[in-house]
């Protein structure tokens, strides 16, 4: 895990990444080119293995992570002493802004899930930052209110309605963030999920959730594998979460 940084160990000395896209939602597929240019000069490079734990929920550390390539999982510890799946996060999205902002202990624990390439800026350096360059702090202002918003919606929707339309509309939350296409022109989901973090991401028991996508796949909606999701028809799927 991460211990806590700051400007005395920042170096960008350590890997570079080549010319990348991030996703047009996210923080560094948001920020005019200029910008990004000088985000990626803050902090330290660091890669991750899978499974290695970037920040753990209730901690006090003092940094923020800019995610470059690969995923993470974002999860916390529910009443009961399970887990929830929070949310995914992918290349090009900012990671632990709000304990890094205000000083307060993680809300989550942040997991790599495969390869993961960021920068690691120590939250002082990030806000002074963030004061000089107004056009990247509304950028980071918007993007945690959206993940705010998400995280109300997804409370209030996913309470009225089954388990095999929250299953619809994660997934067409996943292909709309972090889809891609397969060589025979249908969509992908691009982060591979087994499915008890589908199940924890929906907010339902595994069984329950299995049934859903034998649903789908019984109907032509997705094809599925080990960690693979194939939406064979895209419109189907959104009739399913909408019905």
């Amino acid at each position: 895990m991460l211990q806590e940084t700051g400007p005395e160990n920042e170096s960008t000395a350590g890997p570079r990444p080549g010319r990348m896209q991030w996703p047009p939602a996210s923080v560094l597929g948001r920020v005019p080119e200029s910008a990004r240019a000088d985000i990626l000069q803050l902090g330290t490079y660091r890669e991750f293995a899978s499974e290695d734990v970037l920040m753990r929920e209730g901690d006090r550390t003092n940094f923020v992570v800019i995610l470059l390539t690969g995923w993470v999982k974002v999860t916390a510890t529910t009443e009961n002493g399970g887990f929830a799946l929070l949310a995914i996060r992918h290349g090009g999205d900012l990671i632990g802004e709000l304990a890094g902002l205000d000083s307060e202990p993680r809300s989550a624990t942040i997991t790599a899930a495969g390869a993961v390439l960021a920068k690691v800026v120590a939250a002082d350096a990030f806000v002074a930052f963030l004061h000089r360059q107004p056009d990247v702090h509304q950028v980071v202002s918007s993007t945690i209110g959206a993940k705010l918003r998400s995280a109300t919606r997804r409370r209030v929707e996913f309470g009225g309605c089954s388990v095999a339309v929250r299953v619809a509309r994660v997934i067409l939350e996943l292909e709309r963030a972090y889809g891609g296409s397969t060589p025979d022109g249908r969509r992908r989901v691009g982060v591979a999920l087994t499915q008890p973090e589908l199940a924890a991401l929906v907010g339902a028991a595994e069984p329950t959730v299995h049934k859903a996508l034998r649903e789908l796949r019984h109907r032509g909606v997705l094809a599925t594998g080990y960690r693979a999701i194939v939406i064979q028809d895209l419109e189907a799927l959104r009739r399913a979460a909408n019905p």
